[in-house]
């Protein structure tokens, strides 16, 4: 297994042409698992060299250590979202904040807004049901996950509104490239970031001095073995649970009606099995993930890595979708098979920075999906394939529109 430069392969699967169906070059992309590019970073496909650096201490997720940080990432390099950071540091900070979102300290939250999930759903689907067709995106996928993520941090609901540009604005500049893209779109993003921390840090106080049963409530008060968060790490915390707790999420139940769309056999079975929603949305996560790339780490060190190395200092990114369409993995890894077994996908990543909300959006795209097609009679996709999200790293249709009835 050697290196080889493989820039058009890659530069064909950023290019906006390919967002409908960028699995063909993956395929064509795994021939090489670790390909230097022209500009000397790193792409990395296949699943065994993506799980192992996922597990690699010497590959960090430090902005402070890149030569090519990210737009959306760069708000303070003092005070990164722990997601960004490496050990010790991240491991503090994703405990001060796990205490509050899930096991062990709070091992009910999740299951425990099981019947407000499905309310929220509900409520929509009534809305939906009236019209004769509908955008799912706009009108199911991203209302849902938003309204959970803004009750979770107590966000008053009329702003809930003023959160979609700023989130918008954030995803559109995390691939950023200054030879391709105006300068006015990286302006636009570091503004929302500004505006966005602004706000958030208004809220904070607000909540210091009226708390609430709230997220930001329970992290401004508490006093837990780790200490107490500054108000910059709680600010940054709540940026990255409100982006990564409701962009992905909204391209996730995107993407999982229209794969049942595409899938009539499957979609038939969970109408008449509605158990196999489980492991439905484990597949895929595994078929259609939210998450293409991990973009821009860097090695601490030399890379032992696929017969090659890694040079330290070198920039590195990991195409997760790839890896969970390898077939040296996955059994026939282009069939979407709810029924596979020992489905250890990358759908939320590996490694110390799996997902933190994943519990949370396993259970919303369940009860989105499970609720979506046990209410709306023979939906039907208006245009196949739909318009894209922009991004490459985050994907999803930008609008799906769906008649019904």
């Amino acid at each position: 297994m050697t290196v080889a430069q493989t820039p058009n392969t890659f530069r064909e699967i950023l290019d906006y042409s390919s967002r409908a169906d960028p699995y063909p070059l993956f395929a064509e992309l795994r021939r090489t698992p670790v390909a230097v590019q022209e500009d000397g970073s790193y792409v990395i496909s296949t699943y065994r060299e993506i799980t192992a650096l996922l597990h690699n201490p010497h590959l960090s997720s430090d902005i402070r250590n890149q030569t090519r940080p990210m737009p959306s990432a760069a708000w303070s390099e003092e005070t990164p979202e722990f997601i960004n950071i490496d050990p010790p540091e991240h491991d503090r900070l994703r405990r001060m904040a796990m205490r509050h979102f899930g096991p062990p300290h709070t091992p009910g939250l999740v299951d425990g807004m099981r019947p407000e999930l499905t309310a929220i759903v509900s409520g929509l689907i009534d809305r939906c049901a009236g019209k004769a067709q509908i955008d799912v995106v706009d009108d199911f996928a991203y209302p849902f996950p938003v309204t959970v993520i803004c009750h979770l941090l107590g966000v008053p609901r009329e702003d809930e509104p003023r959160f979609h540009q700023w989130v918008e604005a954030q995803v559109d500049v995390i691939d950023y490239d200054p030879s391709l893209d105006p300068p006015e779109r990286l302006q636009k993003g570091m503004q929302a970031i500004l505006d966005l921390h602004q706000y958030l840090g208004g809220l904070l106080e607000s909540r210091r001095s009226r708390p609430g049963d709230d997220l930001l409530s329970r992290l401004a008060s508490d006093d837990g073995p780790d200490g107490r968060m500054t108000d910059e790490q709680i600010v940054s915390t709540a940026n990255l649970l409100l982006v990564a707790g409701h962009e992905t999420t909204v391209n996730l139940i995107a993407n999982g009606v229209l794969t049942l769309l595409r899938h009539r056999d499957v979609l038939q079975r969970l109408r008449d099995e509605p158990g196999l929603i489980v492991r439905l949305v484990e597949e895929l996560l595994r078929y259609e993930p939210a998450v293409h790339i991990v973009p821009w780490r860097t090695a601490y060190s030399d890379i032992p890595l696929a017969n090659t190395t890694i040079p330290k200092g070198s920039q590195v990114l990991l195409v997760l979708a790839s890896g969970s369409r390898d077939p040296d993995r996955f059994r026939d890894p282009d069939r979407f098979d709810p029924e596979r077994q020992d489905n250890q996908h990358l759908g939320f990543g590996g490694g110390i920075h799996l997902c933190f909300g994943g519990p949370l959006a396993r259970l919303e795209i369940q009860i989105a999906l499970g609720e979506f097609f046990r209410r709306l009679e023979d939906p039907r996709l208006v245009a196949d394939p739909p318009p894209y999200r922009r991004s490459p790293i985050l994907r999803g249709p930008l609008h799906l529109r769906v008649e019904h009835g």
